[in-house]
């Protein structure tokens, strides 16, 4: 069994449209989150600490609108920028940019206390990897600080190596349009169309999220969980 670490039911939906019937399950489980300027690291010490609370394979993902002539922000803040200015504040900055030019990022980090032979998609092989990544925060023993100020600990003596998988799509900012999804899907155009004009199936089909499950997936297929 698989357990997607979200309160998000409507990603579990999306999962199982890649993975075989019955293979996932969700999982409600709050972990500390790291700060850090890049998805990876944010993700794949959420999928450590899930593991080692649930037991069993888990898969952690966590998402970002990236807008170029920001350098990339708000990227990993995203949802911090949502809650504190609105997505309608963001759409009216991007259209004081000489670039609108924007992408949708997602990793999904999966571990199940098992190695992992390489391939083109990255890994990340331990926890101090992940905290150091973390920057201002962490300490020489590898910790990092958590959103809630608690130490998320990086456990140099039990390393537990995270698979990484990268989704992409990019777009542009735009003023809001458009009644579903949720986040920035009414700012973020994509094919004419923004994320929140589009039906859940069209929207799953090119989604940043998608294209990373069907990695997973594909992966997933020929792994073979450890006992």
């Amino acid at each position: 069994m698989l357990r997607y670490v979200t309160t998000n039911e409507g990603k579990v939906r999306e999962a199982e449209s890649y993975l075989t019937d019955g293979t996932v399950r969700q999982l409600d489980f709050d972990y500390p989150e790291i700060q850090a300027d890049e998805l990876g690291p944010i993700a794949a010490q959420g999928a450590r600490e899930a593991f080692r609370h649930a037991g069993e394979p888990v898969l952690v993902d966590d998402a970002g609108l990236f807008i170029d002539a920001l350098n990339g922000f708000p990227g990993p803040y995203s949802a911090f920028v949502e809650e504190t200015l609105g997505i309608e504040r963001v759409a009216a900055l991007a259209d004081t940019l000489p670039d609108t030019r924007a992408a949708f990022r997602c990793t999904l980090a999966y571990c199940d206390g098992g190695a992992f032979a390489a391939s083109p998609d990255p890994i990340d092989r331990n926890d101090r990897v992940a905290a150091a990544a973390a920057g201002p925060g962490s300490s020489d023993a590898g910790e990092a600080t958590a959103s809630d100020g608690s130490p998320a600990a990086a456990r140099a003596a039990d390393p537990l190596p995270v698979k990484l998988f990268e989704g992409y799509v990019p777009g542009r900012i735009v003023a809001p349009r458009g009644t579903g999804g949720f986040g920035y899907d009414p700012i973020f155009e994509h094919g004419g169309e923004t994320f929140a004009e589009m039906d859940t199936e069209r929207k799953n089909a090119v989604s940043h999220r998608g294209r990373a499950l069907e990695k997973f997936a594909e992966w997933y297929a020929d792994r073979e969980v450890p006992e």
